[in-house]
């Protein structure tokens, strides 16, 4: 997997910033609604970044189709056969608290594409159309040892929550900028606009004692 270079990041978000300015007065716009945009393009940059490796997703597309993303990739399924992979991504639930990183998705116009590779098993049963791509979520539960951040999966939901991961639950400085941020910022929605993922915020002034005690802790 390639790693990324801090200082070509900030030179791709410079260069970014010069060629669209009007994202600059987006952000203002934004921050008066306690909202920020991310712009699809660095999620593609990011994409375009982390995807160097064989085993890696491989052409990832991200595209708007608000209050979504449409998500596709090309991805190699055991056995050596390669798949092209597109689905359409809603996030319906967001609860971010000092010991939760939860969020809720809907999955639908997903499709599975045979590309090349060997006749394998899983090539003949994405060909038959016995798969139920409409129901994802039971697809994903019948998955053996299932990543543990995988909390829920049923029809078209699938429930992830980070903090199941050992390596982000166990990191100290993450757990610190939970219990400092939630209680006095909380993200309400993440829905996709404009080309932009769209973040909205809403804060609460009685949780100020208690981020003042978990800073000072």
């Amino acid at each position: 997997m390639a790693r990324l270079d801090k200082k070509a990041i900030i030179n791709a978000a410079t260069t970014y910033l010069k060629q669209h300015p009007e994202e600059m007065l987006r952000a203002v716009k934004g921050a008066f609604g306690l909202r920020f945009g991310v712009p699809l393009d660095a999620l593609r940059y990011f994409a375009r970044e982390l995807t160097g490796g064989k085993k890696m997703p491989k052409d990832i597309q991200i595209d708007s189709v608000p209050p979504g993303i449409r998500i596709a990739m090309t991805v190699e399924a055991p056995g050596g056969t390669s798949l092209r992979v597109s689905l359409c991504l809603f996030i319906e639930e967001i609860n971010i608290t000092a010991d939760e990183l939860r969020v809720g998705t809907r999955i639908s116009e997903m499709n599975l594409k045979v590309l090349d590779g060997f006749q394998t098993p899983v090539a003949a049963l994405v060909q038959s159309g016995a798969l139920d791509l409409s129901k994802p979520g039971n697809l994903v539960a019948f998955i053996p040892k299932r990543p543990a951040l995988i909390v829920d999966a049923k029809d078209d939901r699938i429930v992830i929550d980070a903090l199941k991961i050992p390596k982000v639950a166990d990191n100290p400085k993450i757990r610190k900028a939970l219990a400092v941020a939630t209680p006095v910022l909380h993200v309400r929605a993440i829905r996709s606009k404009d080309d932009h993922l769209d973040v909205h915020l809403r804060t609460s002034l009685s949780g100020i004692s208690t981020a003042y005690a978990a800073a000072r802790s």
